[in-house]
């Protein structure tokens, strides 16, 4: 690496400590430190809708169960399509409280911090539970798994009562030092709370990469049978990376629970599972970056075709049905275009453009 870490073009290391930093050059840290500053700062010039702040929350709420999934498929390997099931358990689990003590209790509206710390452990605990197959399974056969999962968390919520068979359970505005929330700062306020849990993850996630467990993760990807001779437990690994895929998933489902201020059976379904796919997929599997860029892609399409679906119908015939057959086809499309002509997702567009001024003036 160059003397002068704000001239550097290029990364030149002389040692494995120097390839560990987060922030390579001096230049990184203060773009990061830019943009984290322009995303609190914000709202505070501009004046945002509640309609258009909720898709700001989904956004961010999509962002902390990408990384979870991305853990387990994109750096471990592991193929989940269960993972709406683990976010699901994250909000039940607030729910259960809420039905249990009354959704305006102390511990709902107080302490939900530290509900929303208790819901990520029980998604971790279940994650541990549904990784113990992957000690013994694999591809197919783990997907299934996954599946099976996702298909018996679904029974579960939808026929027993203390769930209230899969229909909306309440739960409070959540107090703050101000006092209760009210309805028109509700979105703000967790946007806010959504945006500090981003980056705490981000940075959990990215100094784990740097830990030797966080190595064997991407060891076990490649070559399980390698990593186990070189001293690594492949089974243990793949346990833990579910664990952590839930305990990411269970915050994210306490989160949503809170936003939305009630949970309900049909967020939480194998469409959603199928969509957090999606989402890992077009942002770049085994890439953290690629965590924030999948869900605000694919979340903006959902908007984008929305909005086409609205102006469409006022010129074609109602007996169409456009919305029906428009969604599921703009969906299908962009994953196939991706999986063709961009595999590595819309990470690696950010690594070209991140590579070229790394090396800018000169051309490589």
């Amino acid at each position: 690496m160059s003397t002068n870490r704000w001239l550097a073009t290029g990364n030149y290391f002389t040692s494995y400590r120097e390839e560990q930093r987060i922030y390579f050059t001096h230049l990184d840290r203060t773009i990061f430190s830019l943009f984290l500053s322009l995303f609190f700062i914000w709202p505070l010039f501009f004046e945002v809708s509640n309609k258009y702040m909720l898709v700001l929350d989904n956004i961010l709420i999509a962002i902390v169960a990408i990384i979870g999934l991305n853990i387990v498929t994109g750096f471990a390997g592991l193929i989940s399509i269960g993972h709406a099931a683990f976010v699901g358990i994250g909000a039940y689990t607030v729910a259960s409280f809420s039905r249990t003590l009354g959704d305006s209790h102390v511990i709902i509206t107080h302490a939900w911090p530290l509900m929303i710390v208790l819901a990520g452990l029980m998604g971790a605990l279940f994650g541990a539970l549904v990784g113990l197959p992957a000690m013994r399974l694999k591809h197919l056969y783990l997907a299934i798994a996954t599946l099976s999962f996702q298909m018996i968390f679904q029974w579960t919520i939808n026929f027993m009562e203390f769930f209230n068979q899969g229909q909306t359970i309440p739960i409070s505005r959540v107090v703050w030092f101000t006092g209760k929330l009210n309805r028109n700062e509700h979105y703000l306020f967790w946007y806010y709370v959504l945006l500090v849990v981003v980056v705490l993850s981000g940075f959990m996630v990215r100094n784990l990469l740097r830990t030797r467990y966080g190595r064997c993760l991407s060891a076990v990807r490649d070559n399980d049978r390698a990593a186990d001779a070189m001293g690594m437990h492949p089974g243990l690994t793949k346990v833990y990376a579910f664990g952590l895929a839930g305990f990411f998933a269970g915050v994210a489902g306490a989160l949503h629970a809170y936003v939305y201020r009630g949970v309900g059976f049909e967020s939480f379904t194998l469409h959603h599972s199928i969509t957090y796919l999606a989402m890992a997929i077009v942002g770049g599997l085994g890439t953290l970056n690629g965590s924030f860029w999948g869900p605000t892609a694919i979340i903006t399409l959902e908007l984008q075709v929305e909005t086409l679906v609205e102006h469409a119908s006022q010129i074609l015939p109602s007996d169409w049905n456009l919305a029906t057959a428009l969604k599921p086809f703009s969906f299908g499309l962009v994953i196939v275009l991706f999986l063709m002509f961009e595999p590595r997702g819309i990470a690696n567009w950010w690594r070209i453009v991140r590579s070229y001024t790394k090396l800018w003036p000169f051309r490589y």
